[in-house]
């Protein structure tokens, strides 16, 4: 089985600023390398013009388009006659962008959502990028967050077929480098407003206290009057290939959850996994779920305050922090690479094939469908 996969998605030519890039590059990368043709298209936009780590991939193909109006002028041919079509979260003009490609596809479509707890949470206030109207219109929906809330887009909103993808790290440049540890612990996380007082509870007080360590923050977008204690150090941004060296440089790394995740729960950030496959410990905040991802007695260290921040970096035995990255990393190349995610795929991608085809003569559309033989 080969598709031709066209993915519209908020950006993958540039990390800056947001999770999605490297998810969808590992992502890719595996589909490409599984025989799969994709074809990524990304608005052109300044912001991430100025700060591209991806300008040219090798084993497939990005094309970048002006405006909403640019879309179908130059690609509804290449949505018409791919097999699979799937639309990302965070797309500006998706709901429009969504309609559109919905109306032109003859293949199976989808919605990946890589921020399933803000989309869920904003849905009934209204958002830019999806509108409650739109999701059964999806032969099937990706979600970022898995548990029960797959089952729930179904019942609520009426997806005919909603699915867990969560995000990976690829083995192959998320793996521990053999370097000498300037810091005590890390974070790398873009700046969000609901994660800032989780920050300066886990990660600034605990630094504020243990003067004679080190500490270290990379991402952007942070207000220019946080004032940092002197052992903090700064990093505005890290392009991805910077990542596994800098985690590298950590005893202990910090995984933080913005609030709408924290509250729905089962929903990993691709950071957590990229931090764990590089052979880093990782101290994460509690939210439900977690247990499903890593076991909290032997894979990940679960926090609730300052204080057992505190005890972990004092008191936590070496062989024990080290034996910890050791089966982290472990699970992550037993479940969680770009090569399971991109066989999940290609496994929901048969299930929405079959679907079509027993519902087809029931259709209003009655669509002429470009699926590949199973």
């Amino acid at each position: 089985m080969n598709l031709n996969i066209v993915i519209i998605g908020l950006s993958v030519t540039s990390s800056w600023g947001n999770g999605h890039a490297t998810t969808y590059r590992a992502l890719i990368e595996a589909l490409a390398r599984r025989g799969h043709q994709v074809t990524f298209l990304e608005r052109d936009v300044p912001w991430y013009r100025g700060h591209r780590d991806l300008t040219k991939p090798a084993a497939w193909n990005v094309k970048l388009y002006q405006s909403l109006q640019d879309l179908p002028r130059r690609f509804t041919s290449l949505i018409r006659d791919a097999n699979l079509v799937i639309v990302g979260s965070y797309v500006p003009d998706g709901i429009a962008i969504a309609e559109w490609a919905t109306a032109h596809a003859q293949g199976i479509t989808a919605f990946y959502d890589i921020d399933t707890p803000v989309t869920l949470a904003g849905l009934d206030r209204g958002l830019d990028y999806l509108s409650a109207a739109m999701i059964p219109r999806f032969d099937m929906y990706l979600s970022f967050s898995g548990g029960p809330v797959p089952g729930l887009i179904e019942e609520a909103y009426g997806s005919p077929m909603a699915r867990v993808l969560y995000c990976s790290a690829d083995p192959s440049l998320y793996r521990p480098h053999p370097l000498e540890k300037q810091w005590s612990m890390g974070y790398l996380g873009t700046y969000s407003e609901d994660r800032q007082p989780s920050l300066e509870q886990l990660l600034l007080a605990p630094a504020s206290v243990l003067s004679d360590h080190q500490f270290v923050i990379a991402g952007s977008r942070y207000p220019d009057h946080i004032e940092w204690p002197g052992n903090v150090h700064r990093i505005e941004h890290l392009v991805q290939h910077e990542h596994p060296p800098f985690y590298s440089r950590q005893r202990f790394t910090l995984n933080l959850t913005r609030a709408d995740m924290r509250s729905l729960g089962f929903s990993p950030s691709v950071r957590l996994f990229e931090a764990a496959a590089c052979g880093t410990p990782v101290i994460s905040d509690r939210w439900p779920g977690l247990e499903t991802i890593f076991d909290p007695a032997t894979e990940i260290l679960p926090v609730s305050d300052a204080r057992d921040v505190k005890q972990i970096l004092l008191e936590l035995p070496e062989d024990r922090r080290l034996t910890i990255a050791d089966k982290a990393r472990r699970r992550i190349l037993a479940d969680h690479t770009p090569d399971h995610r991109a066989r999940q795929l290609e496994s929901y991608y048969l299930e929405a094939a079959s679907r079509r085809r027993r519902e087809l003569p029931a259709t209003p559309a009655n669509r002429t469908m470009q699926v590949a033989e199973v």
